[in-house]
């Protein structure tokens, strides 16, 4: 099949005189900035991209493309795979700022004034912005992944440069501080839902310490609870719990109610394993009561648009399915679901699941098992985050809790079908490093 040349791709490397080597060795300066180990890309590579033959760049490629010219990677003519309405085009960078960069990544700036230091002002703070929203609206919409933890980091990477070369004033230091964090900790929930546990702690780690630097307590608020749910994913409660109550000592939890009912609805989450249901109860209570109190139309970050009563209902399920009340469960779940924006499709799934563990809780194991075949993923399709291990945890405790049944040989007949078929959809996929080529 032929291909179609990159038409805005090759217009830019025109107007700015880059050769596809030299836009080559650009990429692999700011790589290395940003990720502390300079990239392999070669012209051959770049002429891949004009040609068309490579129509979405890896990750890395991506980011650093669009730290160059100042335009995301649609506006530069690659067209994202899936075409996902998550990727958009994002606005372009101020050309002041983009000449400058383009100049510091080739070297012809830098070497006549080597102590120069770019300033470091509220646009920066805006690009930073815009590409947090859009690494959020992807994790909402598809969950977490290698690719999103990896947009992550280098972003964090950035934004922490910026704070090492460039002057700025002490708010905007503030702003580029949360922004490191938030990017942080953007990585550590992406790795801690594709289950990649160790190195979603060192990501938390370093969020936690940006977070302090930022005095941001919406920052701060956001860095805890992921805090809670990684720790809760590690089956460490007493740290799950100690997270939540430490997002209680936030401005955000004290000053605004939504952030609040989030903060009582973490807790409750951790205090089943710590045999405190009583307190559980109590959490939930105070997270419904906040909830209404809550001003819907209160500006916030993005982060926080999840959080709907949707959401709470899902939250306060999973806490009565750890309680043991599976009936209970199912009620909240299923008003969660019913609430949740078609375009959600990662909780979606997570809360069918959960649905069907509470059917199976309740002994009704043909509907646990109908409703838990709703998340097996079509053909051609291979899951990321968290649905795979819920997927083998549900079968697990089918087979504990009725291993001779006949909606249990079923089950496991059709989950070792779809196995086979994520086996053979794995083997027909290119290798990795073939993939990292463009």
């Amino acid at each position: 099949m032929s291909s179609t040349p990159n038409e805005a791709l090759i217009t830019w490397m025109r107007e700015h005189e880059m050769s596809s080597n030299a836009l080559a060795e650009a990429v692999n300066q700011v790589m290395g900035e940003l990720t502390g180990k300079v990239g392999g890309l070669e012209g051959s590579q770049v002429r891949n991209w004009k040609s068309g033959r490579v129509k979405w760049p890896k990750s890395a490629s991506r980011t650093a493309l669009e730290m160059i010219t100042g335009l995301s990677a649609t506006d530069l003519g690659f067209v994202p795979r899936g075409k996902s309405p998550a990727l958009k085009a994002r606005p372009s960078e101020d050309p002041v700022h983009r000449r400058a960069f383009i100049a510091a990544t080739t070297g012809t700036a830098l070497s006549a004034a080597p102590s120069a230091r770019l300033t470091v002002g509220r646009a920066d703070v805006q690009r930073l912005s815009a590409r947090l929203d859009e690494l959020w609206l992807l994790d909402d919409q598809n969950g977490g992944g290698p690719e999103l933890e990896e947009r992550a980091v280098a972003l964090s990477s950035y934004a922490t440069e910026l704070q090492r070369t460039g002057t700025a004033t002490g708010r905007v230091r503030s702003r580029i501080h949360a922004l490191a964090a938030t990017f942080t900790a953007t990585a550590m929930w992406a790795a801690t839902d594709s289950r990649h546990l160790d190195r979603a702690q060192q990501h938390m780690e370093k969020a936690i310490t940006l977070a302090g630097l930022s005095h941001d307590g919406q920052v701060q608020h956001q860095i805890w609870r992921y805090a809670s749910t990684l720790a809760g994913q590690r089956g460490h409660w007493a740290d799950a719990t100690a997270a939540a109550e430490a997002a209680m000592d936030t401005s955000a939890h004290r000053t605004d109610p939504l952030y609040a009912s989030l903060t009582h609805a973490r807790l409750a989450l951790a205090l089943p394993a710590l045999n405190e249901p009583t307190r559980a109860r109590r959490a939930i209570a105070d997270a419904n009561e906040a909830f209404a109190r809550a001003d819907p139309d209160a500006a916030r970050p993005t982060s926080m648009d999840f959080y709907t009563r949707g959401e709470l209902d899902g939250l306060v399920g999973v806490t009565f399915l750890r309680l043991g009340d599976s009936a209970r469960a199912e009620f909240h779940f299923h008003r969660c679901l019913a609430a949740l924006r078609p375009d959600q499709h990662r909780n979606r799934a997570y809360y069918l699941l959960h649905v069907a563990f509470a059917q199976l809780g309740q002994k009704d194991l043909d509907q646990a098992c109908s409703t838990a075949a709703k998340v097996i993923p079509p053909p051609g399709y291979t899951p990321t985050g968290r649905i795979p291990h819920l997927l083998n945890t549900f079968t697990h405790h089918l087979n504990k809790a009725a291993p001779d049944a006949s909606a249990t040989r079923a089950w496991n007949e059709r989950n070792h079908t779809n196995q086979g078929d994520l086996h053979d959809r794995s083997a027909r996929r290119p290798h990795p490093a073939s993939v990292r080529q463009g």
